[in-house]
């Protein structure tokens, strides 16, 4: 076996050590602007510690969800922007842990990469830490992850993790969903976090300039827009008003995840005509020659969050929700279903 000239280090291998330790060094003011009641050690340490006010809840519940940004990070390496899915990766998990009522505590971030790039992880936990303030969470610890040979040069890799509290009776399941009920919807800022295999796979198809201007706009900013957080307006309406349910448009579009918080009898009737179709979907489905049927099940079409309320309340939701500062309309009702239909029907 022949010894090496010198003696190797792990920077010979790859993980520069040091540049994780400026990456800390970098994020703890980011962090700290996102400290909230309730924490009691943060980044830095094996584990970090929440307290939940027991002066708050009776029979505290906790929440907790974990997504990823998938490969709308492909635009973001492309681009060289990163600060957006930092967001876009908060957003992806309490928007989700949200639909049960619970209010998002704290979040962690895992970010791997096979070599450090100080600047750019700083810009994406720069991010994380706005999209935590915006959510109203705490930005309590992570993982960064340098593992040569993983990643192609220049690449990352995100997931998030967050985690909230609901009183248990508050519990917001579905179950009381009826016959007869309202569906709102939410407007979502753009794409959000999914659809974007195909999104890529029609720029490439089509040779689209990204640059070009769109509605006033870069096509490319368009494209990176963040995914819109809900909780603080959900939150407003879920203390003023008895709502049913919550579906996140995330992946399967209104098609797939409208059911997910609906009675196995129920199904929803969705009305196209209530919203309109914006400029971005418009675009790709006449660029990839999409179909209907396709694009609803795909992307979010515009809505990035439904509410259930029953008839009586959803006057007073949809001015609670406008107040709070969202874009919502009444796109659709409960109706009973017949075994074997589909649990969402747009007509």
């Amino acid at each position: 076996m022949k010894k090496p000239a010198a003696p190797l280090t792990y920077r010979d291998a790859g993980v520069d050590i040091d540049a994780g330790d400026r990456l800390v060094e970098n994020i703890k003011p980011f962090a700290k602007k996102t400290l909230r009641k309730g924490v009691l050690a943060g980044i830095g340490g094996f584990g970090a510690l929440f307290e939940i006010a027991r002066s708050r809840y009776r029979e505290p519940v906790l929440v907790a969800g974990t997504d990823g940004v998938g490969t709308k990070l492909k635009l973001a390496f492309e681009l060289n922007r990163h600060a957006s899915v930092g967001v876009d990766l908060v957003a992806m998990s309490v928007n989700d842990i949200l639909t049960l009522g619970a209010e998002p505590l704290f979040f962690l971030d895992y970010y791997a990469c096979g070599r450090l790039d100080v600047a750019t992880a700083t810009e994406v936990v720069r991010g994380i830490a706005a999209g935590c303030r915006e959510a109203g969470c705490a930005l309590i610890g992570g993982e960064t992850a340098e593992m040569p040979g993983m990643y192609t040069s220049g690449e990352y890799d995100l997931a998030g993790f967050a985690v909230g509290v609901v009183e248990k009776r508050r519990i917001i399941d579905g179950s009381g969903i009826a016959e007869g009920d309202v569906v709102l919807g939410l407007a979502s800022s753009g794409a959000h976090s999914n659809g974007y295999s195909l999104i890529r796979k029609i720029v490439a198809v089509r040779g689209v300039d990204l640059s070009a201007d769109f509605h006033g706009r870069a096509l490319s900013e368009v494209m990176l827009e963040p995914t819109r957080i809900y909780v603080k307006s959900v939150l407003k309406l879920v203390r003023g008003v008895a709502v049913k349910g919550l579906a996140h448009i995330t992946g399967g579009g209104i098609v797939e995840n409208v059911p997910r918080v609906l009675p196995a009898r129920l199904a929803a009737r969705i009305e196209r005509a209530a919203w309109r179709l914006p400029p971005l979907f418009q675009w790709l489905k006449e660029e990839g020659d999409i179909d209907d049927a396709e694009l609803y099940r795909v992307f979010n079409c515009g809505i990035g969050m439904a509410v259930i309320v029953a008839p009586a309340d959803a006057a007073r939701a949809l001015k609670t929700l406008k107040a709070a500062g969202e874009t919502a309309w009444r796109i659709g009702r409960i109706v009973r279903r017949s075994r074997n239909e589909p649990q969402v029907e747009i007509v």
